[in-house]
């Protein structure tokens, strides 16, 4: 049965979140390193393990968020497309839909946004997260916690749990790389890097699927380009942490062998829906700098798709199909697949 355009419909936007000082910087990292999914050990050992880590990282994520201000963009960010998103719906005749922002590791907390939803009562909750490629380390924490939190909402439930194919979210990413390459040398050959965010590889041995989904997105993206020549690419991750085995190839070691190779790069915050450290930092300042101590010949970053109209368009058509089932999967209809 279709659900009427003037039922009252919540959109959850799930992000990560960032810290709005310097002051917060410590306990959002802290909330991060608590998290089950991402330190997978019981308490109180977890709890001691994340005290210890946010106090040792404190200093260098401090100094990465001067280099933003002293806060995260991520929230005024998520803000815009929120509105842009509910002024898309609006616009299809969903005039009664309202969207809300679920951080994971800072304000708004989903404790705050669980109280706002209620507030506005109701008929469909539709939750979407911003992460393009599922991971147990992103959606399915955040959707956890949501639903720990939110049992005694009445409102039907309606999740989207991945969308690495998606019409929309492809094609802002294609034109945001075409609109790059038009402005790049055309004397010197260019290599796409495709970066995202890295993963500890014992989480992917455990069946996490997001390098596959990221593989899914790259592939559709050169599909959507069609270009008349072979594409020169890679897939590299970064923002290594710690002792670990993370999946690779490193972003970085991408770009050393590029330098090696003459050629210049292309690099697509291929994971990454709006700006933030990873980007403006890790990206624009960091990597460029390594890039230009590896002989690149030219570095250039493709800004991500925050705003594009096709993206949001995307977000709209993705909650008009998930209003029709209780899960829609990206990757296989509206059958489960990612969420068990």
């Amino acid at each position: 049965m279709a659900v009427s355009r003037q039922a009252r419909i919540a959109v959850i936007l799930f992000n990560l979140g960032g810290p709005d000082s310097l002051d917060a910087v410590r306990p959002f990292l802290f909330n991060l390193f608590n998290d089950r999914a991402i330190i997978n050990l019981p308490q109180p050992a977890r709890w001691c393990l994340a005290q210890l880590i946010s106090r040792l990282r404190a200093g260098t994520a401090c100094a990465i968020y001067s280099e933003l201000g002293g806060a995260s963009p991520i929230l005024p960010q998520t803000e815009n497309q929120a509105q842009a998103l509910a002024a898309q719906l609006a616009s299809r005749g969903f005039t009664h839909s309202k969207c809300f922002i679920a951080m994971r590791y800072w304000h708004p907390f989903a404790e705050e946004t669980v109280a706002a939803v209620r507030e506005f009562a109701p008929d469909h909750v539709i939750l979407l997260p911003l992460y393009p490629q599922f991971s147990t380390t992103t959606t399915q924490s955040s959707l956890e916690q949501w639903r720990g939190l939110s049992a005694d909402l009445v409102a039907r439930e309606h999740v989207i749990c991945c969308y690495p194919e998606a019409a929309g979210w492809i094609a802002a990413q294609a034109d945001l790389i075409q609109a790059s390459l038009a402005g790049m040398a055309a004397d010197v050959p260019v290599r796409l890097l495709f970066s995202a965010h890295g993963l500890p590889k014992k989480i992917v041995d455990q069946g996490d699927p997001y390098p596959g989904q990221v593989a899914q997105t790259v592939a559709a993206v050169l599909n959507r380009l069609d270009m008349a020549v072979p594409v020169d690419y890679e897939i590299c991750y970064q923002s290594r942490v710690g002792p670990l085995e993370w999946i690779g190839p490193s972003t970085e070691a991408c770009l050393e062998k590029a330098g090696e190779e003459g050629k210049a790069v292309l690099v697509i915050p291929i994971a990454f829906t709006s700006e933030h450290s990873e980007t403006l930092v890790e990206l624009d300042i960091e990597y460029r700098a390594a890039a230009e101590r590896f002989g690149v010949r030219e570095y250039i970053r493709v800004p991500t798709v925050s705003n594009h109209p096709a993206f949001i368009a995307g977000l709209a058509d993705l909650c008009e199909a998930a209003l029709a089932c209780d899960v829609l999967c990206g990757m296989n209809g509206t059958d489960r697949n990612c969420l068990g």
